[in-house]
């Protein structure tokens, strides 16, 4: 695997999957009863955490907060999406930011599921056969359900991302909130991996709600590198008493 040779990185960046939200409840709820749709009455950018996904975002900023205030996160952004939103300003009211300084960045965004959006497993196979049969035989690296995105797709706005990064917020420690997929793809590109190796690291688990996806450069060796320190770190959420989950967001069809 390549290494990323350049030092304009950020000193630190933490890659946090939101709380649990309200959708991850509903989901759960249509495949235990074999239901074709999920039940929820917002649209996915207006979900909101659970009341479990409120607690793991408080014990997420109780973490953050416990580190030494010149190795706490001084940069934030996240994702427009109401779940997002909801858990890095619980980071920040432990951090004493102000809510306005937190940059909201639709780049961050879930992936767009299209005419899959709010589909089970079960509802994929049964509604859209020509579409599950497709997925299975291009793999679900490069493929775009109608109206939506590949992982792909994801991966291309977020380089942007990253430019803004090497850019912007050299020396920064930036915390960026956002996705299951944000999570895994971010690491795609940072870990220079191949298509292979991230999809056996999303086939083995999902991304625990509010774990801790962490990257750093150390800038006193000569060959310093922005490179991972620990990856879906879900140890905070247990320290502080608040239950790990880590469903998926919406189902895309079969694994």
């Amino acid at each position: 695997m390549a290494r990323l040779r350049h030092t304009d990185w950020p000193d630190r960046l933490w890659i946090v999957r939101h709380g649990q939200s309200a959708g991850n409840v509903a989901r759960d709820l249509a495949e235990a009863g074999d239901s074709h749709l999920i039940d929820i009455d917002t649209r996915d950018a207006d979900t909101p955490l659970s009341e479990l996904g409120h607690r793991q975002a408080r014990a997420l900023g109780e973490w953050f907060a416990d580190m030494p205030h010149n190795q706490r996160p001084n940069v934030l952004l996240t994702s427009p999406f109401v779940r997002a939103q909801q858990t890095v300003h619980a980071v920040a009211d432990a951090l004493d930011i102000d809510r306005d300084e937190i940059g909201v960045d639709e780049r961050l965004r879930e992936k767009e599921f299209g005419v899959l959006d709010r589909y089970t497993v079960a509802g994929i196979r049964a509604t859209f056969p020509a579409l599950a049969e497709q997925r299975a035989l291009v793999g679900k690296f490069y493929f775009r359900p109608p109206g939506g995105e590949s992982w792909c797709d994801v991966i291309l706005r977020l380089r942007s991302v990253v430019e803004v990064l090497r850019r912007d917020h050299v020396g920064d420690r930036v915390l960026i909130v956002g996705h299951q997929v944000i999570v895994n793809c971010f690491r795609y590109l940072l870990e220079c991996m191949d298509e292979k190796t991230i999809l056996d690291i999303d086939r083995k688990a999902d991304v625990p709600n509010c774990s801790v996806t962490e990257y750093a450069i150390d800038r006193d060796r000569a060959d310093a590198r922005f490179q991972l320190q620990v990856a879906n770190f879900a140890l905070p959420l247990e320290e502080a008493g608040a239950p790990v989950t880590a469903e998926a967001d919406v189902p895309v069809g079969p694994r």
